[in-house]
């Protein structure tokens, strides 16, 4: 049995103290600072990054810090889509200490310089680590870069340290079947069995789905070191907002447009040639837009194929809006659509998924129909699953939904009641607690 998820067990935090990441009971949360000396965050992209490790982890440090916790980030003075930037090497936010430690800054044009990237943040990483963490203190280790376990346990054996990792993704075999040069047969199998080494001596591994639990569990983890924490927005900013009070339906011109969303980063691992060919036979309904926000690999290559295929009537495209307009943003659409290529199913979790959720929209699940949000939205009945290749089917659905403004109320309302059973930021945080607290059995 998987350690624990917080879908099933997570302690409830009374709600009295509220503080800039959330609801803290000050009187009885218990502070670690006692039992552990510190807790060490190791990311690539920290706050005022807007990338989604970023945003997940400036969150969770907020929150333990406001708790009474000692906490310190190792991350870079780099943002996540502008490698130039050159953010102060040491600050102060929320209570926690940032120090940002020099790294190439190719970027993330090339594979090849991407790697270079990677090396030099291993590597920067693993000396301050080395200088700095305080023996005894707990490492929690994140998957931006890749791999980033591997120099982590070398540097938590040589200080006497304790290791969490906290896998957003599961590397190599992400990038094997991406299809990247060198990631595939003996170089990928030894790199596994190096980040299993780590998943092995760490006293937890923080997952973010249980598919991703059931393959880590399968290459020889042991299950009570196992544990399940979803992913989260901040759905108490973000919730459910009527078109006509909302600002960006009237300054980007979609008052009356039936809208189809995205949101986020369009990577490798999401398909979108279903979504083209579901527009291909729209082409010919003024009524149905298709609004693109966010950015990634997959954006630029969207943009040439609605441009072949002179769809540009049927699509907008605008970038990642800040933070704090999430809720117009995600509010925008009528419905939003994510997607994931079903062999990278237990190795990423969409973690857009949420914030449709929290913004009471239908979600399309485009991926393997027993995918792990797929199963979410048809057991919780608020949105469509939809196969790769299925643009027929979805063209059809899209048309109905158009004409059925009830049954894309019904469906949202259903989206966000399951976010507030299951994924709110406050249950994430404190089964985090929770989980802290336990002293992994020291």
């Amino acid at each position: 049995m998987i350690g624990s998820s917080i879908l099933r067990d997570a302690p409830q935090i009374p709600e009295r103290v509220m503080g800039r990441a959330g609801l803290v009971d000050r009187q009885s949360h218990r502070a670690l600072s006692s039992e552990w000396k510190q807790i060490i965050f190791i990311n690539r992209f920290f706050y005022p990054d807007h990338s989604a490790t970023s945003q997940l982890l400036s969150d969770l440090a907020s929150h333990l810090a406001a708790g009474g916790r000692s906490v310190r980030v190792i991350t870079s003075r780099q943002r996540y889509d502008d490698p130039d930037a050159n953010l102060p090497k040491h600050e102060s936010w929320h209570g926690i200490s940032i120090d940002r430690i020099s790294t190439t800054r190719f970027g993330r044009k090339g594979i090849a310089g991407r790697g270079f990237d990677y090396l030099s943040f291993y590597a920067s990483v693993w000396r301050t680590i080395l200088v700095t963490a305080e023996p005894g203190a707990l490492l929690v280790a994140k998957t931006d870069p890749p791999l980033l376990s591997i120099p982590a346990l070398n540097a938590v054996r040589r200080r006497g340290l304790h290791l969490v990792n906290w896998l957003q993704d599961l590397y190599p075999e992400v990038a094997a079947e991406f299809g990247m040069p060198l990631m595939a047969g003996r170089l990928s199998r030894g790199l596994a069995r190096l980040r299993d080494a780590t998943l092995r001596e760490a006293v937890a591994n923080v997952v973010v789905g249980e598919r991703m639990a059931e393959m880590i569990c399968a290459r020889g983890v042991s299950p009570k070191c196992v544990h399940v924490i979803p992913n989260w927005c901040d759905d108490e900013a973000i919730g459910p907002l009527p078109n006509d009070l909302n600002p960006l339906r009237r300054e980007w011109g979609l008052e009356g447009r039936f809208v189809v969303g995205y949101s986020g980063n369009l990577g490798r691992g999401h398909e979108f040639r279903t979504v083209l060919d579901a527009a291909e036979r729209l082409r010919d309904d003024p009524n149905i837009v298709f609004v693109m926000i966010g950015g990634g690999k997959g954006f630029p290559e969207l943009a040439v194929e609605v441009q072949r295929r002179n769809l540009n009537s049927s699509f907008r495209f605008f970038p990642y809006q800040e933070r704090a307009t999430l809720k117009y943003s995600l509010g925008l659409s009528d419905i939003h659509w994510l997607s994931l290529k079903p062999e990278l199913e237990g190795l990423i979790v969409p973690s857009k998924f949420y914030g449709i959720a929290a913004a009471g929209r239908p979600i399309i699940s485009i991926g393997a129909r027993d995918g792990e949000i797929a199963k979410l939205v048809e057991r919780n009945a608020c949105g469509l699953v939809v196969e790769p290749g299925e643009g027929e089917f979805l063209a059809t659905e899209l048309r109905r939904l158009a004409k059925s403004p009830a049954s894309i109320t019904e469906m949202g309302l259903r989206a966000r009641k399951m976010l507030d059973r299951h994924f709110t930021r406050r249950r994430a945080f404190a089964y985090w607690d929770k989980l802290l607290d336990s002293g992994f059995g020291r």
